[in-house]
């Protein structure tokens, strides 16, 4: 979900870093691909092709190519190439590339979701018109559904909708009859839905087990199942969210926050798992970093789930 409910973009603090990394699941030391202390970039993508990633930051959507032939190393704000596109508020930190790797979608601080082209020019708005807040984080593998939370007023929970993309045409799932479907989670906030990559789960963070606020923990759902049928992935005591499966379905990453922590606030000592889909309780490998909000709020694995992208934001 956004980090500013619409309001400004998020910047660096002095002597703040926004630090881009990749890490792979051969356990090879993690690669920094970019600093800067200039501008905050957020929530990697990686593209289709393996050879970009794609950040917001300034509430706009840039790309930075990952290609190692010129040798530069880690890169900095100059690498940026920004993305230009026409009618598109700013943007927030959950986005998501298109399976057909030639589009994306985004939401935007005016409460919607767009489909905009990667190589930019005009976009669309997909999400309804319904007053309600929409925060994108997962598109099936068709390109036809998308899975968001629906926040009305931000004293209440968010709930996770599966709405078909309008003029797609599918018939699988929920959501695809041709009006958003809320679906039950049980009480508490959810966040972070995403598909499997064959679209058989839905995976996301919430609170419905907590006895404290703000105690997420990891669940998944079959697509079109309800509450009854939640199946929580790990118990822990740290405040767990965003978990990604890898495209290939054997790997996934997620944060932990603090015990205590409300929400998924930035600049805290957080931690990125990756671990097996068969064994979420026991992490293959674990990154700590200062960060939280931006770090990994979307999916960003390579497409031949290799390597995951996060971002840290150290001062000093």
């Amino acid at each position: 979900m956004a980090d500013d409910n619409g309001g400004p973009w998020r910047t660096l603090s002095g002597g703040q870093l926004s630090q881009v990394w990749t890490a792979g699941v051969d356990g090879d030391e993690p690669t920094l691909v970019f600093e800067s202390d200039r501008i905050l970039v957020e929530a990697p993508n990686w593209s289709r092709d393996g050879r970009a990633l794609y950040l917001n930051g300034n509430g706009r959507l840039w790309r930075l190519d990952l290609d190692d032939d010129a040798g530069r190393g880690t890169q900095t704000e100059r690498d940026l190439v920004e993305i230009p596109h026409e009618g598109l508020p700013p943007i927030n930190n959950d986005h998501v590339l298109s399976p057909d790797g030639e589009s994306i979608f985004l939401s935007a601080g005016d409460r919607h979701i767009y489909r905009a082209s990667l190589s930019g020019g005009p976009v669309t708005r997909v999400s309804p018109d319904d007053g309600r807040w929409h925060f994108l984080h997962g598109v099936s593998r068709d390109a036809t559904r998308l899975a968001y939370v629906e926040i009305t007023t931000f004293d209440e929970p968010g709930r996770l909708v599966v709405a078909p993309v309008p003029g797609a045409r599918s018939t699988q799932g929920a959501g695809s009859e041709g009006s958003p479907a809320r679906i039950d989670t049980g009480p508490g906030h959810i966040d972070g839905p995403e598909w499997s990559a064959d679209d058989e789960w839905i995976y996301f963070n919430t609170e419905r087990w907590a006895t404290e606020p703000g105690h997420a923990q990891l669940a998944r759902i079959r697509d079109g199942d309800g509450a009854a049928d939640v199946e929580r992935l790990v118990t822990s005591t740290t405040v767990d969210w965003f978990p990604h499966p890898s495209p290939s379905g054997e790997w996934a990453t997620y944060i932990s926050f603090p015990a205590g922590t409300l929400g998924h606030p930035a600049d805290l000592d957080v931690v990125v798992h990756l671990v097996r889909t068969s064994d979420w309780s026991t992490p293959v490998a674990s990154f700590p970093l200062l960060g939280g909000q931006g770090t990994i709020n979307v999916n960003s694995w390579a497409p031949d789930s290799s390597r995951f992208a996060f971002v840290g934001y150290p001062v000093g």
